[in-house]
């Protein structure tokens, strides 16, 4: 049993970022692990997908047709289990996303696999793969073993592993999955894009962000019109969002977007919850103005803070007028 098996992910018949940044996780630890390196791709036309992943290091794309590009977790499930069975790989690589946590736990219980979530370094001691993830809010690394498991299926964060840049020359093999007797497979009715937007926090790299400090929806224009006069995206953290202050695009964070090309993070009346901490995991430099001294966003600040962000703001109004 050796062999890394890696999930590619799709989303309305276009593969996602993070697939060919599974690849690049997969063939950094390849000579280690030993065997072939497969990767799956499921969708109604997998092999319009192949390409997207046919990168160097790859032998092998499995390809399964279905009937729709619909992500079903129920159906990744089986044509993971399928595929697992088939080639028995030794590792297991998906993508630490909404539709990757929705499978991933389950294959791992049906293979009686070992498992991490939200992985970020990938490395080996001896024989044993070795599994980096974060721990007690951010604050600490965890390296995790998996002695006598045969079979280790892993999410692995986006962002955070490079992607192969030479294409590869795979073979491209169908793999017959049966679903019919899946139970509780959903249908599909259809797909619906999310609203536009004139920002994108992935690409900037000088962002502006504020949280709950800033105390009142009123106060947004100010902060925003600050932004603009610094030259710098205007961000936020998942309660603005969820008060309805900001639209989604501008949420960094795990459930937002992960500020991968920034270099000069700005945050504002930001606590530093460690789902927001993951979309800053790439930022070089942070300032944290937060006026509580054990905020947990001053463990990971470059620079920080405690005076009142309204009397700075006050001062850059002042600076930059």
């Amino acid at each position: 049993m050796a062999g890394i098996l890696v999930v590619a992910e799709q989303l309305d018949g276009a593969l996602r970022d993070i697939s060919p940044e599974l690849v690049g996780a997969a063939v950094s630890v390849k000579d280690q692990i030993g065997g072939p390196l497969q990767v799956l791709v499921i969708g109604a036309d997998p092999q319009a997908l192949a390409a997207g992943v046919n990168l160097e290091g790859v032998d092998e794309i499995l390809t399964v047709e279905m009937p729709s590009d619909h992500f079903d977790p129920l159906i990744y499930e089986e044509a993971i289990v399928a595929a697992g069975g088939q080639g028995k790989p030794s590792v297991v690589l998906v993508g630490h996303t909404a539709s990757g946590m929705a499978y991933g736990a389950a294959v791992a219980a049906r293979l009686g696999s070992g498992f991490a979530s939200d992985v970020f370094i990938l490395g080996h001691d001896g024989d044993e793969l070795i599994a980096t993830r974060s721990a007690y809010g951010n604050k600490v690394e965890m390296e995790m073993g998996f002695t006598g498991k045969g079979v280790v299926v892993l999410t692995l964060r986006g962002a955070t592993f490079i992607a192969p840049e030479t294409p590869g020359s795979a073979t491209i093999s169908p793999l017959v999955v049966d679903i019919s007797a899946v139970e509780g497979v959903s249908t599909h009715l259809e797909y619906q894009e999310a609203p536009p937007s004139d920002i994108d926090i992935t690409k900037a790299d000088f962002i502006l962000s504020v949280g709950r400090g800033i105390q009142d929806k009123d106060n947004l224009p100010r902060f925003e019109a600050l932004a603009d006069k610094v030259g710098a995206t205007f961000g936020c953290s998942r309660p603005i969002v969820d008060s309805g202050w900001l639209p989604k695009p501008h949420q960094v964070g795990q459930s937002g977007k992960v500020a991968s090309n920034c270099q000069l993070y700005f945050a504002l009346g930001i606590s530093g919850a460690v789902q927001h901490l993951f979309g800053m995991k790439h930022v070089d430099t942070i300032i944290a103005v937060n006026t509580d001294p054990e905020a947990p966003i001053f463990n990971v600040a470059t620079y920080g803070t405690t005076v009142d962000l309204f009397e700075l703001t006050d001062a850059l109004e002042r600076h930059f007028n």
